[in-house]
């Protein structure tokens, strides 16, 4: 009986060491694809962030390319112009106005058309000081009232140059408030107001500094991704930026920079993508092509 139980004892502990030794397998086996899974997707997320990283720095390289392989088409003019227009004097520039001075819509998310003029003047060494004050979604109202703010102000008044982008957002707003009932007197109505602050913002930043150069940036039409057909959104822009070269006229050591045939294609030119993803802003070349408009009259004209 004492054999017998000893017996029984013996069969319970190899049949036990065998179940622990298959169980361990069965876990190796379990564990070991697992651990191979999770070190193969650390693995993987390392290579995406690299990749990552090395796409970022292509971007980076391909953005200073452009302007490198761009650049020298006007150089010749316009950036040796801008060179020795400025190298002869100290200069500050101050950039007021809407998302278009804001830089929104610049893939390379380095600041639009005020960005490019940065760079242009300032590639090799600081010879001008530039100032932006771009806001998203701004109208001639609110710009007029962010001229009281005390960082613009005291900008201007130590400006040499003043640009200004607004306008398009004004135009943006008739649309939206009469959207279910849109017609060309809406826009004639508000273009009367347009006009009267467009002239309050001349008076107010003239009285900050008399001798400072202004320049009105036309706009183009921001409805024409969207509208093409729509003639009168021609018409209603062309007429918007007409007052704005107006009240300019009145007003000395003030211009208007037209921008509009900018985004217009031509039979001559191939079509060219200048618009941002959300087809109202430009996109790095549209900001390219304004910049070099800027340049053109700042250092020629």
């Amino acid at each position: 009986m004492k054999k017998k139980s000893i017996f029984i004892i013996f069969v319970f502990v190899i049949v036990g060491t065998a179940i622990i030794y298959f169980i361990n397998q069965s876990d190796s086996k379990v564990s070991e694809p697992f651990m191979k899974s999770e070190e193969a997707e650390k693995e993987s997320q390392l290579e995406e962030q690299i990749a990552s990283e090395e796409e970022e720095e292509t971007n980076e390289a391909e953005s200073e390319e452009t302007e490198q392989r761009t650049f020298p088409q006007i150089i010749a003019e316009t950036v040796q112009s801008t060179v020795d227009f400025f190298t002869n004097k100290e200069t500050h520039i101050v950039a007021i106005g809407d998302s278009l001075t804001q830089g929104v819509g610049d893939e390379t998310e380095q600041n639009g058309y005020v960005g490019i003029l940065d760079r242009t003047i300032n590639g090799k060494k600081q010879i001008a000081q530039i100032d932006s004050f771009g806001k998203r979604g701004n109208r001639t109202d609110h710009l007029l009232m962010r001229l009281e703010d005390d960082e613009i102000a005291s900008s201007i008044k130590d400006s040499d140059i003043v640009l200004i982008t607004i306008g398009a957002n004004d135009i943006m707003q008739v649309a939206k408030e009469n959207f279910t009932n849109l017609v060309m007197e809406d826009f004639v109505f508000e273009l009367d107001n347009y006009e009267k602050r467009l002239r309050e913002i001349f008076d107010e930043i003239r009285r900050l500094n008399p001798d400072t150069k202004i320049y009105l940036l036309g706009f183009y039409n921001p409805f024409k991704q969207y509208f093409q057909d729509i003639k009168e959104l021609d018409l209603i822009v062309e007429t918007w930026n007409t007052t704005g070269n107006n009240v300019v006229s009145d007003y000395e050591n003030t211009t208007f920079i037209p921008t509009e045939d900018l985004f217009s294609a031509t039979d001559t030119e191939p079509e060219t993508a200048l618009f941002a993803d959300d087809n109202f802003h430009p996109n790095y070349e549209g900001y390219y092509r304004i910049a070099e408009r800027v340049l053109e009259y700042i250092t020629i004209r």
